[in-house]
């Protein structure tokens, strides 16, 4: 375990004048509240803090920075809290300590929304104060070097997180060494039989071809000194396990296949001794077509710079090469770390200006915008997860600005990336001065122009098109919206008749002092909810009035047998079929228009009630409309019946299903397949309906072409998600064209 005076040497050995007395008091402060407490290894617990700082000295990093590592983890394991250390050590240093501390009082349903919901709480720090990247990276790093003493489960689960998150969030600040450890790390517990198979092979390579890279690193070296390039350095190295592993697997290959084992790089002193570099490289061996990327002119997201070249080399050797500066070559191991002491303006040795602000920062920013945007957790966590994994393609806005993108990106990202009211009124798109279409991937160079129209909306079907983060999110927003306009205008009319039957007038502005009391965030929101059938009219009624006294909808026998006059609270009379409820007095009953029967609520238990002759289920949005000779009847929300009563709104009854109430009945559903007109189609499509414990109650078949036959079945479910997931494993089958549900 590392000493506290040799952490002190080291901070002083690259910033002589460093706050001792800081780090000493961090040291024992975190000594006294973690006291006892052991890791799984058995060693005390500060060692753990002790090397997390260590991590960061190599990084040249501030006194500060460093005593936020030796404090890390008092707020989350220990008695410490937030104000002792902003007591003790300044707010400062209290903010990156809390920033770095795991939520634990969130109650979360799925362990992935209590991840999603820490990586949120954890990106919104890095974003007030990249310092807390820096350390939680670095605590993870220990971590992963000592998971070896924790249970195999604990193993597998921390090792996934840290390759899906943590590595690649450490290459897209520019921190490459950092992520090939952690990546490795991972690699060697998520699959340690493919870890120890690529690792061996590694070392018989490097047993067969001892001293090929330094006879190479020789050459290269003699060759750039002859040129005139004397102070230029020259480092060989063989490609990690995890890196070999990955090509092998994304391209196919065996390892016996891998022609780029090896990779040098060549560092000069500045951009011009670059592109002198590769020109006496290229003129003395071969290139390998198509593989030269000048991440120099434009540099990577993460402000990654260096020219990428294959060359067939030295003895024959198909080798990478990368030529960069000294200081592209710090920013490349370090990442953000190496920008700390740059100012706006600044210009470095290169002849560069740089920005205070890096572009891996800058792409930080724009993640944590997504938080805002009132995604789920789970949805959060999807859309970082994508934005980290992707690699680059560089594109043009027609005015010449570059847009960097995930490769694989369409002209609706590209849109999206520009501005999200761009995105949301695209309609096409011109690449490279042709119209092309929406779905067509972006290419390295391409310039993109979008053709806008302000009547447009995202179809939600471009979800499955898009492939970054941003507009996905952006896509199931506007879905979102355009279901709530179209649910609120649904509601809105409901709570205009419920209101208008109750003698009072609705508005938006009556609700607003009542939206406590409903559980809203806003009217609008309140509005859909009742359009969805997620909340009763009458509830918001009596929410805006609660001294309203219900009215009753008043049942009474018509005189002729079975038949029954029923009197609405606007006063229309309609003679229904029903039955007299018993043990009423007189003959008749008064009934609460609110009063439950069977799964749906908001019908009367002496009213004929029926479903319209398609069904509906017990999850859809139903409504009722009242007949004077059929009573009740029940449609879903989609059926184009409904439009034969917008005119009579008298007529509309708020009705919901019941979901608390145990459903013990099935309901019926009507759905259209068309299959092929062969052998077994039946057969298969009758062994799926029975797999999911769903009846048939009534099948048609018409044959409506040579291969194709078109099937209605009437089927009986016990909810929505039942006959959904019906739907859902017809479409899978390789016999059926289409499966939909029929509303008329």
């Amino acid at each position: 375990m590392m000493r506290q005076y040799e952490l002190v040497e080291r901070v002083q050995q690259y910033k002589p004048d460093a706050n001792e007395s800081l780090l000493n008091k961090a040291y024992v402060y975190a000594m006294q509240k973690h006291g006892q407490q052991k890791r799984a290894s058995g060693d005390p617990y500060i060692s753990h803090p002790l090397e997390v700082a260590a991590i960061l000295t190599d990084m040249h990093l501030d006194e500060s920075t460093i005593a936020v590592a030796l404090l890390h983890d008092t707020i989350e394991d220990t008695t410490a809290t937030r104000a002792e250390i902003d007591e003790l050590f300044g707010e400062d240093i209290g903010r990156l300590v809390e920033g770095l501390t795991k939520i634990k009082k969130l109650d979360l349903v799925t362990k992935k929304a209590k991840q999603a919901e820490n990586l949120r709480k954890l990106l919104l720090a890095i974003s007030d104060d990249v310092r807390v990247l820096l350390v939680k990276l670095a605590d993870r790093l220990h971590n992963m070097r000592t998971l070896d003493h924790m249970s195999a489960d604990k193993r597998a689960r921390i090792s996934e997180e840290t390759m899906e998150i943590y590595a690649p969030l450490a290459g897209r600040m520019g921190m490459q060494d950092m992520r090939e450890e952690l990546e490795e790390l991972s690699f060697r517990h998520m699959n340690p039989e493919a870890y120890e198979t690529v690792t061996k092979r590694l070392e018989e390579l490097s047993k067969r071809n001892e001293g090929i890279v330094k006879k190479i690193e020789a050459e290269l070296r003699d060759l750039l000194v002859a040129s005139g390039l004397t102070s230029a350095y020259v480092k060989g190295r063989q490609k990690k396990p995890y890196s070999v592993f990955r090509k092998m697997q994304s391209k196919s290959l065996s390892f016996e296949q891998l022609s780029d084992v090896y990779g040098f790089r060549l560092i000069v002193e500045d951009i011009p001794s670059c592109y002198r570099a590769l020109g006496i490289v290229h003129t003395r061996w071969r290139v390998v077509p198509g593989r030269f990327k000048d991440y120099i002119s434009t540099p990577k997201q993460n402000d990654y710079r260096s020219l990428h070249t294959t060359i067939v080399g030295p003895s024959s050797q198909r080798i990478e090469l990368q030529i960069r500066t000294r200081r592209m070559h710090e920013i490349a191991e370090f990442g953000i770390a190496a920008h700390t002491l740059y100012k706006d303006g600044a210009t470095n040795a290169d002849g560069d200006i740089l920005s205070r602000e890096s572009n891996a920062y800058s792409w930080l920013r724009h993640t944590i915008e997504a938080l805002a945007e009132g995604d789920s957790p789970e949805e959060f966590l999807e859309h970082t997860k994508l934005e980290l994994f992707q690699d680059q393609v560089f594109c043009f806005t027609p005015k010449g600005k570059l847009i960097a993108l995930p490769r694989g990106a369409t002209p609706i990202d590209f849109a999206y990336a520009v501005h999200t009211n761009i995105g949301d009124t695209t309609v096409g798109a011109k690449i490279n001065g042709r119209i092309m279409p929406l779905v067509t991937r972006l290419a390295n160079g391409d310039e993109v122009e979008i053709i806008r129209s302000g009547v447009q909306v995202p179809p939600a079907a471009w979800e499955e098109i898009v492939v970054t983060g941003k507009a996905r999110a952006a896509i199931r927003r506007a879905t979102r919206m355009a279901i709530r306009k179209q649910y609120a205008g649904l509601g809105h009319r409901i709570l205009e008749r419920t209101f208008n039957r109750a003698g009072k007038i609705f508005s938006r502005e009556a609700m607003k002092p009542a939206l406590h009391r409903l559980g809203q965030k806003d009217v609008e929101d309140a509005i859909a909810a009742v359009g969805r059938g997620e909340m009763s009219s009458l509830d918001v009624l009596r929410a805006v009035y609660p001294d309203h006294q219900d009215e009753r909808v008043t049942v009474k026998p018509s005189g002729d047998d079975g038949w029954f006059n029923v009197r609405s609270a606007a006063g229309m009379i309609f003679k229904i079929p029903g039955k007299t409820k018993a043990g009423a007095e007189g003959g008749h009953s008064e009934l609460d228009a609110d009063v439950d029967i069977g799964p749906i609520r908001g019908l009367s238990g002496n009213v004929d009630v029926k479903f319209a002759s398609t069904g509906a289920v017990p999850g859809d949005r139903i409504v009722g409309i009242m007949d004077q000779s059929k009573g009740i009847t029940i449609y879903p929300i989609q059926s184009p019946s409904l439009q034969r009563f917008d005119d009579q709104p008298d007529r509309w009854i708020d009705v919901r299903w019941d979901l608390d109430e145990a459903n013990k009945s099935r309901f019926m559903a009507r759905i259209m397949v068309n299959g092929l007109n062969e052998p077994g189609t039946l057969a298969k499509v009758a062994q799926t309906v029975a797999s999911l414990d769903v009846n048939i109650r009534l099948l048609n078949t018409v044959r409506v072409a040579a291969d194709f036959t078109e099937m209605m079945l009437e089927v009986e479910v016990w909810d929505l998600r039942q006959l959904n997931q019906l739907l859902a494993q017809m479409k899978e089958l390789d016999c059926i064209a289409t499966v939909r549900r029929l509303y008329e």
